[in-house]
């Protein structure tokens, strides 16, 4: 026998009876849940209808052996249930990656054996701090690890605790009381003047389409999404302006997830110097002789990224970095940097050239001037004095002629 009564104001128990005990109590299995859609709790019909569909369910559940009593779940066991109830259903495609990467990687092992409602906010405590300590770090190098990946573990952790006790799962929500761990930015690195003429004298032994990504990403700024998703549509070479419209921050079932730039003043337009258009048009004879030559292969009919491989699919993320690294890996004479930081040292070479910070913070697709300023304000700190020094020289000249 299987049940339901009303509990509050917008929430109902489900009720499944099991029989008698050997004492003769009664053996009940229960379970609470929240409606939120209003139009359905006006709707009486309705919802009795949808009421006895849950309890069906819950009865199934029981009598199969897949329902498992909150106060026995285990944190493991919750973890699938927020990943398929909340995270893939409402959170974008990168924030899913980054919440199952970190979850999956150190979370659910750490808390895994534990019952969800019997961890504590010092066992919390205790994990976020082992993260900062020499030897956390997944690939086995030495250090703690980044205090960006701490603060995102202390996220997941406050979601995967918030839905428990909005789920009633737990009445008391352990994250209470944690202070949010600080995230010190990593200090920017970039390459002086000296370092990007070695860069490109070394890009020249490479393959044009290399060379071609790792000069776009100097000369323009773009963020590696961005790159991803440019296509030969987006490039006015007879003006020199490539138009930054779509990115692809990530493959999701083995396909690009093409989006719109990060926010509305990332959609933009950018001069190219005249050196990179001619090479640009180099370029698009190499690609348009290669896709010639596999025509009945390329899977991407209706776009035309500039990197992608021979099928035509643009390349994953991850394998920008991998190319970087191999990069630097054939050329140790180069200083090491993110590939990241090539877009820092667009705008640090623009800085030290005296341009606009305004110019600079189009080019770059930030939301607002501050944000440049935010970001490279020690820079412009440096270029300003910079210039302020250079009204010694008349000074000093004119000190010279008494």
């Amino acid at each position: 026998m299987a049940s339901f009564r009303k509990r509050g104001k917008n929430s109902w128990q489900l009720v499944v009876e099991l029989g008698f005990d050997e004492k003769g109590d009664r053996i009940q299995k229960t379970k609470t849940v929240r409606i939120e859609d209003e139009k359905l709790l006006k709707t009486t019909k309705r919802l009795n209808e949808y009421l006895e569909q849950e309890v069906i369910k819950f009865k199934i559940e029981v009598e199969s052996g897949h329902y498992i009593s909150p106060d026995k779940m285990s944190f493991e066991s919750f973890v699938k249930e927020w990943k398929s109830k909340f995270v893939l259903r409402n959170l974008e495609a990168k924030t899913v990656e980054n919440y199952l990467f970190h979850s999956q990687k150190r979370i659910v092992p750490y808390f895994g054996h534990l019952r969800i409602n019997q961890i504590k906010t010092i066992q919390i405590i205790n994990y976020l701090d082992s993260l900062q300590h020499p030897g956390s770090r997944a690939d086995r190098k030495n250090g703690s690890l980044g205090s960006a990946s701490v603060v995102y573990n202390y996220r997941v952790l406050r979601s995967i605790f918030s839905k428990a006790v909005e789920w009633k799962l737990i009445k008391d929500n352990p994250m209470i009381g944690i202070t949010k761990p600080k995230d010190v930015p990593k200090e920017i690195e970039v390459y002086d003047d000296h370092e990007v003429r070695e860069l490109f004298k070394s890009l020249q032994q490479e393959p044009i389409q290399f060379r071609i990504l790792i000069t776009l990403a100097l000369t323009t700024g773009l963020r590696r999404g961005e790159l991803l998703g440019l296509e030969w549509r987006h490039i006015d070479i007879e003006k020199g302006i490539i138009e930054v419209r779509q990115s692809i921050p990530i493959f999701k079932d083995g396909q690009p997830l093409i989006k719109p730039p990060k926010n509305k003043s990332s959609t933009r337009k950018i001069s190219l110097p005249l050196s990179l258009v001619n090479e640009l048009i180099e370029y698009q004879d190499h690609m348009s002789r290669e896709q010639d030559s596999i025509e009945d292969r390329i899977e991407v009919r209706y776009h035309s990224f500039l990197f992608c491989n021979t099928s035509g699919l643009p390349y994953y993320p991850k394998t920008i970095g991998d190319q970087w690294r191999s990069f630097h890996k054939r050329n140790p004479h180069l200083k090491y940097i993110r590939f990241h930081d090539l877009r820092h040292t667009s705008a640090t070479l623009l800085i030290n050239q005296g341009v606009h910070a305004k110019i600079i913070s189009s080019r770059l697709g930030h939301s607002n001037i501050s944000t440049t300023m935010n970001v490279y304000g020690h820079v412009i700190q440096s270029a300003d004095q910079a210039a302020a020094d250079t009204f010694d020289t008349y000074f000093n000249n004119n000190k010279k002629d008494f």
